[in-house]
């Protein structure tokens, strides 16, 4: 019979005995036990706090401008809002009127994708595909050298030297010819249609897939009537009659042996748009002969130059038989320009 149906029936449970005739030890009577029988403790550590997975698009942008800049990226959160808007397909006002709002799982995705390439090296302007010039949205792949905010200065400096048109004999306006050497994206050439509207600009590249860049980006700007693309070296494929009032470069003038040391996203950019020979002076020493031959008496042959370069390529437009040379001082305070003119012909050689 079971202690418990004992107790359920009046009857007082026995008192169990130990050996020597004693009560034995019962639970509320036990010793307690000592170090030699005690069980062992176990202590479990508290697991650390781990951050909240981001939900909204802004905490997506804060992680990810944290992840950039702790990668050495100097505009991380510059490149973390351009990024995040080129996924939101909208633009960085687009991204702030959504920082409260959750983004989709593809487009979490597509943004972490972005992040990574970016950190790893890959410019923004390859990321998103476009990169804006004078104030002009631009299609940029691989095939083309990056538009600079720096060369601004080159359209600056052509408006300050070009009217809108010339005239003629009889005083009827003529439009003004302007050349583009190793045009690229396209952007001197679309810049300079879009501000003379009586402009007829022909833009060479030396890469076929570089003109076609340039070639389409002016039909979305609106200017491929007045945009002629050409593929060819310099001036080596123009008619040997074309003149020009205006001849406009932007060429490779990095020096060979300076190339390895580049940022990363800049090495990613065409070598063939940044290798400058040598001493980076290759290209002028190329172009400058045949830019002096196509321009029209009193043109202008405008290029860029690097930090240190101005004096050295002023000597060879000089050789090449321009005068009035003259450089221009970028924003950082960089002589960034070289300008001058061809000759004016005499009035013996008008009548002629």
């Amino acid at each position: 019979m079971s202690a418990e149906r004992t107790r359920s029936s009046g009857t007082p449970p026995r008192t169990p005995v130990g050996a020597a005739g004693t009560p034995a030890p019962t639970a509320a009577t036990a010793p307690p036990p000592t170090a030699a029988t005690a069980a062992p403790t176990t202590v479990t550590a508290a697991a650390p706090p781990t951050a909240a997975a981001p939900r909204t698009a802004l905490e997506y942008l804060r992680r990810a401008a944290d992840f950039l800049a702790a990668r050495g990226v100097v505009s991380a959160r510059l490149d973390a809002e351009v990024l995040l808007a080129s996924v939101l397909a909208t633009d960085r006002v687009g991204v702030y009127l959504r920082f409260d709002q959750p983004l989709a799982p593809p487009e979490v995705d597509g943004y972490r994708e972005l992040i990574r390439r970016r950190a790893a090296g890959e410019p923004v302007a390859y990321l998103t595909g476009t990169r804006e010039f004078w104030s002009i949205p631009l299609a940029v792949t691989r095939d083309v050298l990056i538009p600079r905010p720096e060369t601004e200065l080159l359209v600056e400096r052509v408006l300050a030297v070009s009217a809108v048109a010339g005239t003629d004999a009889s005083g009827a306006a003529t439009p003004r010819r302007i050349l583009d050497l190793g045009t690229g994206s396209g952007a001197l050439a679309i810049a300079l249609a879009r501000e003379l509207p009586h402009a007829l600009v022909t833009a060479v590249d030396v890469s076929p897939r570089a003109a076609a860049v340039a070639a389409a980006n002016a039909q979305r700007a609106g200017v491929a009537e007045r945009v002629v693309v050409v593929v060819g070296s310099w001036t080596s494929t123009l008619d040997a009659a074309a003149r020009f009032d205006v001849i406009v470069a932007n060429p490779p003038y990095v020096p060979t042996a300076e190339l390895a040391g580049l940022a990363a996203e800049v090495r990613a950019e065409p070598a063939l748009a940044l290798d400058g020979g040598d001493d980076g002076l290759a290209a002028y020493r190329a172009l400058v002969p045949g830019a002096a031959a196509h321009l029209a008496p009193g043109g202008w042959l405008l290029v860029e130059v690097g930090a240190g370069q101005a004096e050295a390529v002023a000597a060879i437009f000089v050789a090449g038989g321009l005068q009035g040379v003259a450089w221009h001082a970028d924003l950082a305070g960089v002589a960034r320009v070289v300008a001058a003119s061809a000759a004016m012909r005499t009035v013996a050689e008008v009548a002629v």
